[in-house]
């Protein structure tokens, strides 16, 4: 599938949005080669997304490509071209949920070593621009999942998708599926939360 040549989501570039929506109501009528430049524009930043919560670069990879494929197969259920970025992080919310889920029920059957390429703390995402070193990169991520156990699964959720996914309040509404006042009521508490932490922003601050 087209999408791995590292291009950025430019889809909020100026002059950009009416092209987009062009290529996506062609893929909606079946346009493998129009969808296949829609994945060039939003595979990078679906791929982050991804690997940040699992940080597994191979599953990452794989539940990108799934996320894609799943999205073609029902893209022409989407009615309103401009909640196409998200709609597409829903599909990738659920298909994230899902491979958590498996991963929790494999565990009871079945003891597994993980992988050493799959370990945070060794593996890094290739052509990431963090200006953090690799130390305090490793630092900052084990601080971010001690601080997540702290938030509720909403707040967890929408404090991600808000700050390290970039996504506007109205388009969490969209992904989650929630009013805009509770996606604001949950992104409060976070945030409440994460000034509460004073390690954590110790980091941030250098």
């Amino acid at each position: 599938m087209a999408g791995q040549n590292g291009q950025q989501d430019r889809t909020g570039s100026s002059g950009t949005d009416y092209d987009m929506a062009s290529l996506i109501i062609s893929a909606r009528a079946g346009d493998r080669v129009a969808f296949g430049q829609v994945v060039d524009q939003f595979y990078e930043t679906i791929f982050r997304m991804v690997y940040f919560r699992i940080r597994s670069r191979m599953d990452a990879e794989d539940l990108t490509q799934d996320i894609f494929i799943k999205a073609f197969k029902n893209l022409s259920r989407l009615k309103e071209i401009e909640r196409f970025r998200a709609w597409l992080f829903r599909i990738a919310v659920n298909r994230i949920n899902d491979f958590h889920r498996k991963r929790r029920i494999m565990a009871i059957f079945k003891d597994t070593e993980e992988n050493p390429e799959d370990d945070p703390k060794r593996s890094e995402f290739k052509g990431d621009q963090d200006p953090l070193d690799h130390a305090t990169r490793r630092e900052f991520w084990e601080k971010v999942k001690s601080f997540s156990q702290n938030l509720s699964a909403w707040e967890r959720e929408v404090f991600f998708l808000r700050f390290m996914d970039h996504l506007s309040i109205k388009e969490i509404s969209q992904v989650l599926n929630r009013s805009e006042s509770t996606i604001k009521t949950y992104l409060y508490r976070g945030l409440k939360k994460f000034r509460a932490d004073s390690t954590l922003l110790q980091i941030l601050r250098g």
